[in-house]
C-alpha cells in the first residue's frame, strides 16, 4: 500500500505541474487553455529532440527546453491569445482545442503515432531504499523536483511583490485593475510561464512514460478536473489537488481498479456536491 502511494504521489507531481500553469492562465487570462496538455507533449518531444538531434542529455533538455516553449508561448500571447480574451471564452477554447490538434498532427507527421524511447539520465538509474522498500531514484527525483519547484513558485507567489501583484491579477483580475494596477503587462510573461511549467513537467515525464503525440491528449481531461478540485483560481488549491488526485488514483487503482480510470471524476463530483468554488475557492486561497 505504501509503495502505491508513493506511486500514487510521483503521478500527483505531473498533475501539479500541469494544473499550477492552467491555474495561473485561467486565473489571469480566463482562457481555459487546451493546449496546455499539447505543451506538454512537446517538452518530452523537445527531450528527445534535443537527445536524437544535438546529442544534449536529459539535464540539458531540463534547463533549455522549458524556457524555449515559454518564449514560444510569450509568441503565442501576443499574436493570438491577447486577441481573443476580450472576446466570449467560448473563442479561446476553440482556439487552443484547434491549436491541440494541428500540433499533435504536426508532430504525428514527423515521428508518427508510436513511442519514442528516452533513456533515463545514467546518475538516476538504480534505487533507493526508502526503509519499508524500495524506489527507483528516478521517480524519487521527480517528485522532489516538483515538490521543489511548486514550493518555490508558491513563495515567490506569496513572499515577492512581483508574485503578490501577479496572485492578485490571478484571483481577482477586475479589484486588481480597480486598484490602478495594469494587469494587462503581466499577461504575457505568466502565460510563458504557464507554458514552461507544462514543458518542465514533460521533460521530466520523458524517461518514465511513453513520448508519443498524444501523452498530453490522454493527461489533459484529468488536469482540467484537478484545477476544478482545488478550485477555479486557486493555485495553492490546484497545487494540492493535484498531490491528492494522484494519490486518491493509485489507492483507487489498487483497491477498486474497475473504478480506476474514473475516481478522479468521482472526486470532482463529490467536491463540487459538497464545495461548488472547490476545496480551495478564490475567497479562501492562500489564506
Amino acid at each position: 500500500m505504501l509503495q502505491q502511494a508513493f506511486n500514487g504521489l510521483v503521478g500527483g507531481a505531473f498533475y501539479a505541474l500541469l494544473a499550477l500553469g492552467l491555474a495561473v492562465i485561467f486565473g489571469m487570462l480566463g482562457v481555459v487553455n487546451l493546449a496546455h496538455g499539447a505543451f506538454y507533449m512537446l517538452g518530452a518531444f523537445g527531450a528527445f529532440i534535443a537527445l536524437d538531434s544535438f546529442g544534449l542529455n536529459f539535464w540539458a533538455a531540463l534547463l533549455l527546453v522549458p524556457p524555449l516553449l515559454g518564449l514560444a508561448g510569450v509568441v503565442l500571447e501576443r499574436l493570438f491569445i491577447r486577441r481573443l480574451t476580450p472576446l466570449d471564452p467560448l473563442y479561446g477554447f476553440l482556439f487552443t482545442f484547434g491549436l491541440a490538434l494541428i500540433l499533435q498532427d504536426l508532430v504525428k507527421r514527423e515521428y508518427g503515432v508510436s513511442s519514442q524511447p528516452y533513456p533515463r539520465p545514467p546518475e538516476l538509474g538504480g534505487t533507493i531504499d526508502l526503509g519499508l522498500f524500495t524506489y527507483p531514484a528516478y521517480q524519487v527525483f521527480v517528485l522532489a523536483v516538483s515538490a521543489l519547484v511548486c514550493v518555490a513558485v508558491w513563495v515567490v507567489l506569496t513572499r515577492t511583490r512581483v508574485g503578490m501583484i501577479v496572485r492578485a491579477a490571478t484571483e481577482r483580475p477586475e479589484l486588481t485593475r480597480a486598484l490602478g494596477i495594469d494587469v494587462g503587462r503581466w499577461v504575457t510573461p505568466v502565460f510563458g510561464f504557464g507554458v514552461a511549467l507544462a514543458a518542465f513537467a514533460g521533460v521530466l515525464a520523458a524517461p518514465m512514460r511513453a513520448v508519443n503525440p498524444l501523452m498530453g491528449a490522454d493527461l489533459i481531461i484529468t488536469v482540467f478536473a484537478v484545477v476544478v478540485i482545488g478550485g477555479l483560481g486557486s493555485v495553492f488549491g490546484s497545487v494540492a489537488a493535484g498531490f491528492a488526485v494522484g494519490l486518491v488514483s493509485a489507492l483507487g487503482n489498487l483497491y477498486v481498479p474497475a473504478l480506476s480510470q474514473t475516481m478522479v471524476f468521482i472526486l470532482m463530483a463529490v467536491v463540487l456536491l459538497w464545495r461548488p468554488a472547490g476545496l480551495f475557492g478564490q475567497q479562501e486561497a492562500f489564506r
